[in-house]
């Protein structure tokens, strides 16, 4: 089920989160879709920010790619939809 396109933003909206947890700038790596295998920059994918948390998606078939949740003293980062990743230095 497609989610609202005015709720819909790109993956430059979390830009600053994937810097945070990867430490290093993460919007030009190339993902791959564990479902589909669609492979395109992190800054491709569709992000909601109005879930429990933020999760992206992919606009091949809009499986889920990752999920960033915040707790008072932890983060959960779940990329188990994200088959690989190329980040280059």
């Amino acid at each position: 089920m497609r989610q609202e396109a005015d709720t819909r933003l790109d993956g430059n909206a979390i830009g600053g989160e994937l810097l945070e947890l990867f430490g290093v700038e993460m919007t030009l790596a190339e993902g791959t879709c564990a479902s589909c295998g669609n492979r395109a920059p992190m800054a491709e994918v569709d992000v909601f920010v109005h879930a429990p948390g933020i999760v992206a998606r992919c606009r091949g078939c809009e499986s889920v790619l990752l999920r960033i949740v915040h707790g008072r003293d932890r983060t959960w980062l779940d990329v188990s939809g994200v088959r690989s990743l190329e980040i280059r230095r």
